[in-house]
């Protein structure tokens, strides 16, 4: 099983506790727009509750008009009525008409208080669930796709929208419109309505049916459009490689292959969705056909079978019309079903994410790093990223407050943990890392990130201007603080050539400028934050030797008078660290400075060796062990 095969069963795990998504969501995040949807639910309610009116008037309007019956409107005093017959015509006509107006307003004021409601529901799930996942360590970010947390944030929110506004108001609707019909219905005449309301268990089976099958298959087809998004996400932030390869087809391959994937999937939801959907208007037909028959032989020639009593002409037509009006919502079931389990499916993938365990947070008691003068301390640190894979194993080193410490050795040695270990983008399995004396696992993290200033070999900068790029952590800075920052990092040079200066747009992730610029944007940023401590990983490792004299020139602005931790694969740039150390298989080996080491003859003078060009003098040990 691979790394992220693992970690999507631990994800998956964490959707499988996940009961009744829908009703925690609206709990927790629904009830605040709680107002919109009172509005909405009264509104349904008043509206739909219109629709009996024509029906019922219409019923004993025929019959007292054109027939012999009393004329009578539900819930009017029958001495408020008129005894003509025209004047009776007239006011039913009314009637009708302020029914149908006033059900159009309602629908209006629903259909707006509902709106309200879903996308204030979908804001603050989308926004607390960003959140949520801002605070999650390195761990989850490095296993998991950019792809499918981008799917759970658009996707799967905006299939809780559509549920929260479509399928919550239908389901008011439909439940209003059939309680109110059957209770109509059984007013009007009980033993012709028990031949229409004999559907309802059909219907109620036919969807339990439905929903058992189709729940599995929509969790398939969240799923796989999650493994789309992260596809295409892949493809598409690798556009330079996959150009400069000549690897395009074989990437639309690969997309083709996921998006067969997704068809599938929803192919398997539509194939059981275009059968459930013709059952269910084939059920509530039936119940229309057959109340049309038993009711107009009971109107032609008396009760059929094992009925009794009369059934007039206008009770007829209030039976067809109620029942033609309870047909078409019944038959809507299936519209709300899919609904409702797509949103099921989003739900529990939205939970899942958020029962994700924080892992890296403030202790209980943590307390404030506060006028950091920058005395670090690794105290037999002992770290894996998985469990039995150790990748740091008793590392002990101390700096003195303004000291440059070192870590050089071959890839894979556990340089970059070391510096991520102090940042708590990890926490230590064993051991302690302190700052100033306070083990950083409990003091606040925002203060500890605060006080360290990070540049790393892989520079991000985000779509924005310069200036935006630069000010980013210090956005309180002026333009003034901005353009001094720059000059220390030997940027403003450049900068200044740009087509607009500092407001400059520099594309995602900064492509529109080279490796060197945006490396200096970088320490243009870290030297405004004017951290206490400075953290660099291979910061010039990827650049041009004039832009690296340019950076390092930098670099002793940025460190001077501050603690610093540099991590290098180019020995000449830290040969005048206080201390360098030697790492090997996430041990410290050997430990001095640049001079001590050479004298020594070990590990650090082999790869000076290497570096100096002296291939000959390298052990054949050596080389196994980097080959």
């Amino acid at each position: 099983m691979t790394e992220n095969e693992e970690f999507e069963t631990e994800l998956d795990a964490y959707r499988e506790r996940v009961s009744q998504p829908l009703f925690r969501l609206f709990r927790t995040y629904g009830l605040g727009e709680g107002r919109w949807l009172a509005l909405g639910l009264v509104s349904s309610v008043i509206a739909y509750g219109t629709v009996l009116v024509t029906p019922l008037v219409l019923g004993t309007t025929i019959d007292a008009v054109f027939g012999e019956e009393t004329y009578a409107l539900p819930l009017v005093p029958a001495a408020w009525l008129p005894t003509d017959p025209t004047a009776q015509f007239w006011l039913s006509a009314t009637v009708i008409g302020v029914a149908l107006a006033g059900g159009a307003l309602l629908q209006w004021v629903r259909g707006v208080a509902m709106n309200f409601f879903a996308h204030g529901v979908m804001y603050t799930i989308r926004t607390e669930t960003y959140e949520k996942m801002q605070r999650l360590d390195m761990t989850f970010f490095d296993n998991k796709e950019t792809g499918e947390v981008m799917s759970i944030l658009n996707n799967d929110t905006s299939n809780l929208e559509v549920f929260f506004d479509n399928a919550l108001g239908d389901s008011v609707r439909i439940g209003v419109i059939v309680v109110g019909i059957t209770a109509a219905l059984l007013y009007t005449n009980w033993q012709l309505a028990l031949v229409t309301l004999g559907a309802v268990p059909l219907l109620v089976a036919f969807t339990w049916w439905f929903v058992r099958l189709i729940e599995p298959r929509y969790t398939a087809v969240r799923s796989t459009i999650g493994d789309l998004n992260t596809r295409i996400e892949n493809g598409l932030s690798g556009i330079e490689l996959v150009k400069t390869a000549s690897t395009e087809e074989y990437e639309n391959g690969r997309v083709r292959d996921v998006s067969r994937e997704v068809l599938d999937a929803q192919m398997d939801v539509l194939k059981l969705s275009y059968f459930y959907r013709p059952g269910m208007e084939l059920i509530t037909g039936v119940a229309l056909l057959a109340t049309f028959v038993v009711g107009g032989l009971w109107v032609f020639s008396g009760p059929p079978l094992f009925f009794s009593g009369e059934l007039t002409t206008g009770d007829f037509v209030v039976f067809m019309l109620l029942t033609q009006r309870l047909t078409g919502p019944m038959a809507q079931l299936s519209s709300i079903v899919d609904w409702y389990e797509n949103a099921k499916a989003s739900g529990k993938r939205i939970c899942g994410l958020l029962d994700v365990p924080v892992r890296i947070r403030d202790s209980p008691n943590a307390a404030a790093l506060e006028a950091v003068d920058g005395r670090l301390e690794y105290d037999d640190v002992r770290f894996g990223y998985e469990d039995g894979e150790p990748i740091l194993d008793g590392i002990d080193f101390a700096v003195e407050p303004g000291e440059t410490i070192a870590l050089v050795g071959s890839t894979g040695a556990g340089k970059s943990t070391v510096a991520k270990l102090l940042l708590r983008l990890y926490d230590v399995d064993d051991g302690a890392i302190r700052v100033d004396g306070h083990n950083v696992r409990n003091v606040r993290v925002s203060d500890l990130r605060d006080a360290i200033g990070y540049v790393s070999q892989d520079t991000f900068l985000f779509d924005g201007t310069v200036a935006e790029n630069i000010r980013y952590g210090r956005f309180d800075a002026s333009d003034d603080e901005v353009r001094e920052a720059a000059d220390a990092a030997e940027a403003h040079e450049f900068i200044r050539a740009l087509s607009d200066g500092y407001q400059t747009r520099v594309g995602e992730r900064g492509v529109k400028l080279s490796g060197g610029q945006r490396q200096r944007i970088a320490l243009a940023r870290a030297i405004l934050q004017d951290p206490a401590i400075i953290l660099l990983d291979e910061a010039t490792a990827s650049v041009d030797t004039e832009t690296e004299y340019l950076i390092q020139r930098s670099l002793e602005e940025l460190t001077t008078e501050r603690t610093t931790v540099a991590i290098a694969h180019r020995l000449s740039t830290i040969k005048d660290a206080d201390t360098i150390l030697v790492l090997e298989d996430g041990r410290i080996v050997e430990r001095g400075t640049h001079d001590d080491l050479l004298a020594a003859d070990g590990l650090y003078a082999t790869l000076w060796g290497v570096q100096a060009g002296e291939i000959d003098a390298v052990p054949e040990s050596f080389l196994e062990t980097t080959a």
